[in-house]
């Protein structure tokens, strides 16, 4: 009943996760953010277990092979990963924590931890998004065009999700995805365990005093 819950908070590109996230986690201070685990090189101002957990090359390989990742990529030479070991310790303290993440490492997260909290986070529109990328001013427009359809694809993976919440408004979405967590908390899953620990005490108890 004290363990944590891990959230997964995923989506397509452009839709607004890490600005959801970062908002989600000023209301609720308590919440944990998932640190990644990668091998590139500490940028000016990072720090070892804040912003990542920084590995040699031969360090991540290692726990790749100890299945110690709940997902990982290899991106421009380098490796990203979500350590398990971290997520783990987080959650046997009772504190929840939340992994902002792509969709396809979101579903490899799915398959080793499945009793995690799945979030897919929606534009309001096709449109909407399209505006948004746009809107970034860094783009050319083939790859606008292919971000669009790498978006339709991964939302037809909305299936794989517990919940979906539209990033209309930053505040609004937060209230949504703050709704979902106070919900599972109150899952009557987490409660048997103990009620029936407890139960179990009380009868015991009760049938020593009878004697």
């Amino acid at each position: 009943m004290n363990r944590g819950l891990l959230i997964v908070l995923s989506g397509p590109s452009g839709v607004g996760k890490g600005t959801v996230c970062a908002a989600l986690r000023r209301k609720q201070p308590e919440l944990i953010y998932s640190v990644s685990a990668t091998t590139r090189a500490p940028r000016e101002g990072e720090r070892e277990g804040v912003n990542y957990f920084f590995k040699s090359r031969e360090q991540f390989q290692d726990m790749i092979t100890h299945d110690a990742l709940l997902e990982y990529a290899e991106y421009v030479d380098n490796y990203y990963g979500t350590p398990r070991e971290f997520v783990d310790k987080t959650l046997a303290e009772g504190k929840d924590i939340i992994l902002e993440i792509e969709v396809q490492g979101a579903l490899k997260v799915k398959e080793k931890f499945p009793e995690g909290v799945f979030v897919f986070l929606l534009p309001p529109s096709l449109n909407e998004l399209k505006q948004r990328i746009v809107g970034r001013g860094t783009e050319s427009q083939a790859t606008i065009d292919n971000r669009l359809s790498v978006a339709v694809e991964e939302m037809n993976l909305l299936y794989h999700y517990d919940y979906a919440v539209v990033n209309d408004q930053i505040d609004s979405a937060c209230g949504r995805i703050g709704a979902i967590i106070t919900a599972e908390h109150c899952k009557r899953e987490r409660f048997l365990h103990e009620l029936f620990r407890e139960l179990k005490e009380l009868t015991a108890a009760e049938n020593v005093s009878e004697r």
